[in-house]
């Protein structure tokens, strides 16, 4: 049973953050753009500011608006696994700033397959969506615990266990040919055989 403890989009407007789930594991998300909501994030997870957050994005067209030099093949590939379990990095534009790379030349790019998530980041996005743990712990799977390793200090949340599975699958484009870059739910066979002309090392 999914319980939503006060109004989500009132708190990222405001530069909060909140606990929401995807299909993989809890993300504490917040406005991408808003570089002090992104600072609190990296507050409270006591992430390294060399760490790279993610865009959370709402759409294909989301991603060209962030991105360069995107190869031929990314709608087919957008369309075969998104949204779902994938993390796509891509050669960063202009339009990201350095707050969310860490200076980087590259972005990544996730589309989360929950319905409340992706209507937050379609009304308030693009969102950074980090796994919601204190950095060197493991990825929240489970509210409770994340509740209690946050301290309470994050007052918005959108609990719902039912759908968590593996970590998203991080595929990085910028280079050729394409690496893996963690493997999650989605496999070097399942890439393969959507895209043929993909290659990986």
């Amino acid at each position: 049973m999914m319980e939503t403890n006060t109004d989500l989009k009132a708190i990222l407007a405001n530069g909060g953050a909140v606990v929401l789930p995807t299909e993989t594991v809890y993300g504490l998300f917040a406005r991408a753009l808003d570089e002090k909501a992104v600072n609190h994030v990296y507050e409270l997870k006591n992430r390294p500011r060399d760490k790279a957050m993610n865009l959370n994005i709402a759409s294909y067209e989301d991603i060209l608006t962030y991105s360069k030099e995107q190869p031929d093949y990314l709608k087919k590939l957008y369309d075969a696994f998104l949204p779902g379990p994938l993390t796509i990095i891509l050669k960063a534009n202009s339009q990201v700033p350095k707050w969310i790379n860490s200076g980087l030349t590259t972005v990544g790019f996730r589309l989360p397959n929950h319905p409340v998530t992706r209507e937050l980041i379609q009304a308030e996005g693009p969102l950074i969506g980090p796994s919601a743990n204190k950095s060197g712990m493991a990825s929240g799977r489970y509210f409770d615990h994340i509740r209690a390793q946050f301290d309470f200090q994050v007052t918005g949340y959108q609990d719902d266990d039912a759908l968590l599975g593996l970590d998203s699958t991080i595929l990085d484009l910028s280079v050729t040919p394409a690496r893996i870059l963690r493997q999650g739910k989605i496999t070097k066979d399942d890439l393969l055989a959507a895209l043929p002309e993909l290659t990986i090392e």
